[in-house]
């Protein structure tokens, strides 16, 4: 067994072979829906892949026909992973919630998301910060936040950048719009829909592993240079997600989700 694929997950399910890692996201029960457990196992998984010269390129897919349904409300709403989550968002470096995504726009080799059934909210941002998204026609992609009242907090604004036109991306974050993958690849959300996506990834893996490891190392890593964003920029991120968890309308987001005649404040931020 590779060593990477030794280390216990409990969330996660990791394989490698012919050089390619396979990330699964494993949670079945909850449509993979991403707790603070499966962020810190993906962060460390990560961290283990960048190591290891011997890999190629890796597969991030979910369990049993879906990618991920999001962020864990259940896990997020525990009073302390709220203070947790809070911290997260004051402190001056990266969050723990963009470094999940960001982690994988970084890894030193190629990764491939393969999308299945629902790739929402934290879904989309993980999926968008993937090289390559191959997704069945029928999955669901949305950027889901502002149904919760909330702003996608998750590096967006480094991994969506040249990959998703301003405007749509702006559609789809204000409206929390759901499509379906077909509709998805017309807008930038998806680069392949395909009936078998995960034999296209495993297709174009195996094809990253005959050429040279550093050209495509040095290719991945020019062109995400020519879409840098400063630091700053994920501290806005922080930021005005700090804002709007403080702020009214995001009781009122939460009460809507459940009963639609419920009514807004007015604009409470310039």
């Amino acid at each position: 067994m590779h060593a990477i694929a030794a280390y216990e997950y409990q969330t996660l399910q990791v394989s490698v072979s012919q050089n390619i890692a396979t990330v699964t996201l494993s949670r079945p029960q909850k449509k993979n829906a991403l707790s603070f457990q499966m962020v810190d196992e993906l962060i460390r998984v990560a961290g283990h892949i960048s190591k290891d010269t011997s890999l190629r390129a890796v597969i991030l897919k979910g369990s049993e026909g879906t990618f991920c349904a999001g962020i864990d409300l259940g896990d997020l709403n525990n009073p302390k992973n709220q203070l947790y989550a809070m911290w997260e968002l004051i402190k001056p470096k990266q969050s723990l919630f963009q470094r999940v995504c960001l982690v994988w726009r970084d890894l030193p080799v190629p990764v491939i998301a393969v999308l299945e059934g629902h790739c929402i909210g934290a879904g989309m941002q993980l999926a968008l910060a993937c090289d390559v998204r191959i997704s069945h026609p029928d999955c669901k992609l949305s950027i889901m936040e502002a149904k919760w009242g909330l702003v996608p907090d998750m590096g967006l604004t480094q991994s969506a950048l040249g990959v998703v036109r301003e405007d749509v991306l702006k559609e789809m974050a204000m409206t929390a719009r759901i499509v379906e993958a077909t509709e998805g690849k017309e807008l930038g959300l998806v680069s392949h829909c395909t009936e078998m996506p995960l034999e296209h990834a495993q297709k174009l893996a195996e094809e990253l592993v005959e050429r040279s490891p550093d050209a495509v190392l040095a290719s991945k890593r020019v062109i995400n240079a020519m879409h840098h964003q400063p630091a700053l920029v994920l501290y806005k991120e922080k930021m005005w997600q700090m804002k709007l968890m403080l702020g009214r309308n995001r009781k009122l987001a939460l009460r809507k989700a459940k009963q639609a005649s419920t009514v807004f404040a007015k604009r409470q931020f310039r």
